[in-house]
């Protein structure tokens, strides 16, 4: 592993070792049921909490960002509320973080919400929808706009309270093995794309399918797909994958700006005193603005070295191929406020909120950006 540019570390591609233990713990934690794990100890006024993750807890950003959230609840309440990390697969497999701690197997779990879209597929309303918020917006419209209200109403016959803990920001399109010219170049294509997104890509003609980081790179490397999309420049160079791809696109459609979520349980939530909550919110929000600026800048870090020492083909997306993605990603997104009660008044909502900083956007960021990009 070697240090460049500052936080940036540029690494060989996880290889199969790296990834069998993980496994391994995976495959021993699926067969671990909730009575396994003992209530919170409570002594002197202290709780003892596990938090178990989608992410392994080394991954840079959405790991780390998550262990580094553990430590601040455990520092700001100075012991009261002691917060284990559990990586993937350690005590729960990834992709059963929700079920954890609905279940009370956790009392913590950190994730994304478009997940579950199994659970209900307005999910996917509070991480990220293929053409829907940046960051920033999305930040807005949970904290002011009504959104974390409609989360917490949505998550909460499942015995969970969610709180924004974490953003990558706007994710790159992915890294591909053949070109794409025109919107007909999707068809056929196998590539790793989830959640509603993934619908978009199969709508357009495509092959969605879903992979686990860990499996990401030999999949590429081996024809088993032709394209994915993972993160961004500081993620995707890390796991390698200029190394076996021969063009990288974007913006991606599909994610603006991705949420992460800290799930609680919420009878463990309502029984910790107001001091300790008020922590908990607060250190969640925290995490929420430190990972934004994290993700960023090494981003910014990252691309320069995948262009100027990789000399990876960075390309955006033919404008026609956006505007299909955007024209069937409108149609996906709206098919989910038909689901239920809950599901039309979220993408109501959302849709609102969306529309009004798009029409104050092109004299506002994005014609402040476009505008700055006249002169370079």
């Amino acid at each position: 592993m070697k240090k460049i540019d500052g936080n940036v570390e540029e690494k060989k591609p996880l290889g199969r070792r790296t990834f069998l233990a993980a496994t391994v713990a995976a495959g021993v934690g699926a067969g671990v049921g909730a009575s396994a794990f003992p209530s919170p100890a409570i002594a002197s006024g202290k709780r003892e909490w596990k938090m178990v993750m989608t992410w392994q807890k080394a991954l840079p950003g959405l790991g780390t960002g998550a262990v580094r959230l553990a430590k601040r609840i455990t520092s700001l309440s100075e012991g009261k509320l002691t917060v284990k990390p559990y990586g993937g697969g350690e005590l729960v497999p990834p992709m059963q973080v929700f079920d954890a701690v609905s279940r009370g197997t956790a009392q913590m779990g950190h994730s994304a919400s478009y997940y579950w879209l199994n659970k209900t597929r307005a999910s996917a309303f509070f991480t990220a929808v293929p053409g829907g918020m940046t960051a920033q917006e999305h930040k807005a419209w949970l904290y002011f706009g009504g959104g974390q209200k409609l989360w917490d109403e949505l998550y909460k016959p499942f015995g969970i309270r969610a709180f924004p803990s974490g953003n990558t920001g706007a994710q790159m399109g992915g890294w591909f093995n053949r070109e794409i010219h025109e919107a007909k170049d999707i068809k056929g294509l196998k590539m790793r794309m989830p959640g509603l997104a993934g619908e978009v890509l199969n709508q357009m003609g495509g092959s969605s399918q879903v992979i686990p980081p860990q499996e990401l790179y030999t999949a590429m490397e081996s024809g088993r797909i032709d394209a994915l999309e993972w993160v961004g420049a500081w993620n995707d160079m890390s796991l390698g994958f200029q190394n076996v791809s021969k063009y990288y696109y974007g913006p991606g459609f599909h994610e603006g700006g991705a949420t992460l979520e800290l799930m609680v349980n919420i009878k463990a939530f309502d029984s910790l005193p107001s001091d300790l909550k008020r922590i908990v919110k607060v250190a969640c929000a925290t995490e929420n603005e430190l990972m934004a600026a994290e993700y960023y800048a090494n981003n910014v870090r990252s691309f320069a070295i995948l262009r100027d020492k990789h000399q990876v083909d960075i390309r955006p997306y033919p404008e026609k191929v956006l505007k299909e993605f955007y024209s069937v990603a409108k149609d996906v997104v709206s098919s989910v406020g038909g689901d239920s009660d809950i599901s039309k008044r979220i993408h109501s909502s959302y849709e609102s909120f969306r529309k009004k900083s798009m029409d104050m956007g092109y004299v506002a960021e994005q014609g402040y950006m476009n505008s700055r990009a006249l002169v370079g």
